[in-house]
């Protein structure tokens, strides 16, 4: 009772952002990204935003409590945006709770871990009010990988059942033969092991990555290749085990750098792969890069100025920089090893060529720089840059069906090739 008085008239709250209230701030627009990891709420303005927030976990609710502006139609748009199979928010009601104060009442679909942030403008962004919405009960993506993998072995085999179909009991007309033609035609789907590939499609959500001449939003192209690609991964198998994709976010929605490698990392990815789409101030240069992490200085000015411009995604995306374990957490990921780095210059090795079959390359080798996403002590990582976006023709490629998927096909024959040089060996190291 005591919090439900709380949320009704306005108790005790956390106060968050900065100490001063905005004056006269206006809200520009409002966005909902739904993704099964968190949902995320922005709230754009032309001043700096000052909220308190208030978690009532029976029925589930976040109150949030906007000073100094006043309810206007682009705010009111948020009772709409919520989508009917968002995984976490059920709706959002919005009032003027006093004439300088708006009340968000966010109703929710089970308990979360809110955290509600600003971030200051950049790129093409003004002042932004974040709430992301954690759910408490977190799904564990290793185990939903075994798991399709054992729904897909205990699934009813078709050539199984046409084969007792035929030969249980043995019909007098069927050929000896039959039966080990047929057997023989059927996969072996025993596996010692997953041989997990992380792909990364980089950008997404608040992070639209560059943006080509013709529009196209380079977070959409490289959800797309890693779509791609994921099919081809699942179809696959590697010294008879099976091979399966996991996706660091399979949607569009924004995953800080370093929350990238920690997944990866959590479901003991055997690979690492950040998919790219290369921007440039200029629309001349062309063709597909790859790169892998450097210890020490960049291999080039080129690649030294490609890891800046990548590493800003936290910045743009909007990164909570005051949440209590991020400091920390891409601390402990700031190890890489000369071990990582030799098997991924031997990963990229073999995706560059790969890619130089079915179109041009901008540097013909593997470039090296400090890029946040690539590390994964303990996995070998590449960035794959697909094509300039900024280059016009490369714009159509990118949105070519013919060019992402013989660009698929590159990137697993040289995942492919890179473990028949490079066996996959049993699992041994520590994630977190």
């Amino acid at each position: 009772m005591k919090r439900r008085m709380l949320l009704q008239h306005g108790g005790v709250v956390l106060c968050l952002g900065l100490p001063q209230l905005a004056s006269g701030a206006t809200i520009m627009t409002v966005r909902v990204w739904p993704a099964p990891e968190y949902t995320r709420v922005t709230i754009e303005s032309d001043g700096v935003l000052s909220a308190k927030q208030l978690f009532v976990p029976n029925p589930p609710r976040l109150a949030v409590d906007i000073e100094g502006i006043t309810l206007n139609p682009a705010l009111k748009e948020l009772v709409a945006k919520v989508k009917a199979d968002d995984p976490n928010i059920a709706g959002i009601r919005v009032g003027q709770f006093t004439p300088t104060q708006v009340r968000l009442v966010i109703d929710l679909k089970h308990a979360i871990r809110p955290q509600v942030f600003t971030v200051g403008p950049v790129a093409a962004y003004q002042h932004r009010l974040v709430l992301d919405l954690y759910p408490v009960q977190e799904q564990d993506p290793l185990e939903a990988l075994i798991a399709e993998q054992t729904r897909e072995k205990q699934a009813p085999d078709p050539l199984e059942a046409l084969i007792a179909k035929h030969v249980q009991p043995p019909a007098p007309n069927l050929p000896p033969a039959t039966k080990d033609t047929l057997a023989s035609a059927k996969l072996n789907t025993g596996t010692d092991r997953l041989i997990i590939v992380a792909l990364d499609a980089g950008h997404g959500g608040e992070d639209p990555g560059a943006i080509g001449p013709g529009g196209t939003r380079e977070k959409d192209v490289v959800l797309k290749l890693a779509h791609l690609l994921r099919e081809r991964i699942n179809a696959a198998r590697v010294n008879g085990n099976t091979m399966r994709a996991y996706l660091t976010r399979d949607g569009d929605y924004f995953v800080p750098l370093h929350v990238r490698v920690q997944k990866a990392r959590r479901v003991q990815a055997d690979l690492f792969v950040s998919l790219h789409a290369d921007a440039f101030f200029t629309p001349q240069p062309q063709g597909a890069s790859v790169f892998a992490l450097s210890q020490g200085g960049a291999t080039s000015s080129a690649a030294r100025w490609m890891a800046a411009k990548e590493n800003k995604a936290d910045l743009i995306g909007g990164l909570n920089v005051k949440a209590k374990d991020s400091t920390v957490q891409r601390a402990l990921l700031d190890m890489s090893t000369t071990a990582q780095i030799n098997d991924s210059l031997k990963l990229g090795k073999n995706l560059l060529g790969e890619i130089g079959r079915v179109g041009k390359l901008h540097k013909p080798r593997v470039e090296q720089a400090s890029f946040a996403v690539l590390k994964a002590p303990d996995i070998p990582s590449v960035l794959v840059e697909a094509a300039f976006i900024s280059n016009p023709s490369e714009e159509v490629k990118l949105n070519s069906e013919e060019y992402q998927n013989a660009l698929a096909d590159a990137l697993m024959r040289g995942i492919l090739g890179y473990f028949a040089k490079n066996p996959p060996l049993a699992r041994q190291r520590t994630t977190s």
